[in-house]
């Protein structure tokens, strides 16, 4: 699992949809791509990575997908999303 984690937090896309998401807020794709400047195929294609990893959870209202972080990640992968966030504060 970990491995998948540390994979889907290497592209910066990704990585930035995690800290937009770290507050607890839930966005939709068209939030996410507008801040984030993906189109939607490839914001899409980026959250279903994330969702594979176990990082983030999807809710769908009517036409929009909702993505948040996942409530239920372990700790030891909450540390290493901070971590990351971290380190990108910090590069």
């Amino acid at each position: 699992m970990i491995l998948a984690v540390l994979s889907a937090l290497a592209e910066p896309t990704r990585l930035s949809a995690v800290r937009m998401l770290r507050d607890g807020s839930e966005l939709c794709v068209c939030d996410l791509m507008r801040a984030l400047g993906a189109t939607q195929s490839r914001m899409s294609r980026h959250m279903q990575v994330l969702k594979q990893a176990g990082l983030v959870v999807d809710r769908r209202d009517a036409q929009w997908v909702r993505y948040r972080l996942n409530p239920d990640m372990p700790e030891n992968v909450r540390a290493v999303i901070d971590a990351a966030l971290m380190e990108e504060v910090a590069s």
